[in-house]
């Protein structure tokens, strides 16, 4: 099995946890959950999602870039 570290802001750890409280799971099987969805999903819905990401982040990803 191979291992994936993410960053997360504090923020997003917090939500997180707490969705994986409601959903009464740890958050790390919320996040195996999730990917496997997204890696299941048809083509066309996985590249929309990217597609949102990206543009979403945009500005982030342009100021990583400058300071690489």
């Amino acid at each position: 099995m191979s291992m994936v570290t993410i960053p997360l802001t504090e923020s997003q750890w917090k939500r997180l946890q707490e969705k994986a409280r409601r959903l009464r799971v740890a958050p790390e099987v919320l996040l195996m959950a999730t990917l496997e969805d997204l890696l299941t999903r048809p083509e066309e819905d996985f590249r929309r999602t990217v597609e949102y990401v990206v543009q979403k982040h945009a500005e982030l990803y342009r100021r990583l870039a400058a300071g690489a």
